[in-house]
């Protein structure tokens, strides 16, 4: 069912990609790659420091540019940040290249997981946690269009992995070709 393409976990910021993501490549032999890390990376910067020198619209471009860069490099488990599957540009190239996975997670949750957190440059607001819930407004709908669906909760993250692993088995289930299929009539 995934022959050479890569997992690609979406989602917002604080619902366990990277984390959940380095347990699911483990778990199936391949390996991981944080799409934050590799653009720090090639910017020799922090995100942080991207968005307050250049802005998010420099910051969404470089991301798109590195997130297709990764996926030609072949199979893998990548975690993106949680803007990048709301350009069009990129969501089409995970389509092509991988199998797209949305850890959906409770705001209040996610709000929990990234409060204590500074390296988060779109909750630096006064109203950190109504900026949060916009942004879930505004991407949840756009999520939506991920292959699979899982639901992040506060559990272990072995948890979560083990459903996307149940979600990736029944797919594959659904995909397989079908032996009960009537034989091909000849004439």
């Amino acid at each position: 069912m995934l022959g050479d393409r890569s997992i690609v976990l979406v989602g917002m910021m604080g619902a366990g990609k990277s984390s959940v993501g380095k347990r699911l490549a483990s778990r199936l032999g391949l390996h991981f790659v944080d799409a934050d890390h590799a653009i720090e990376e090639a910017a020799n910067q922090t995100i942080p420091e991207i968005f307050a020198e250049h802005g998010e619209p420099y910051f969404r471009d470089g991301e798109r540019r590195v997130i297709i860069r990764l996926l030609r490099e072949g199979r893998q488990v990548l975690a993106t940040g949680g803007g990048a599957y709301v350009n069009d540009e990129t969501r089409r190239a995970i389509a092509e290249a991988g199998l797209s996975v949305w850890l959906k997670a409770d705001p209040g949750l996610l709000f929990e997981r990234v409060k204590r957190r500074s390296n988060r440059p779109l909750l630096q607001t006064p109203d950190p946690e109504g900026a949060l819930r916009r942004l879930v407004t505004e991407r949840y709908p756009i999520y939506a269009l991920a292959d699979v669906t899982i639901v992040s909760r506060d559990v272990p993250h072995e948890v979560v992995v083990e459903d996307v692993l149940a979600a990736l088995d029944a797919m594959a289930r659904d995909t397989a070709p079908d032996d009960r299929a009537p034989p091909e009539k000849t004439s």
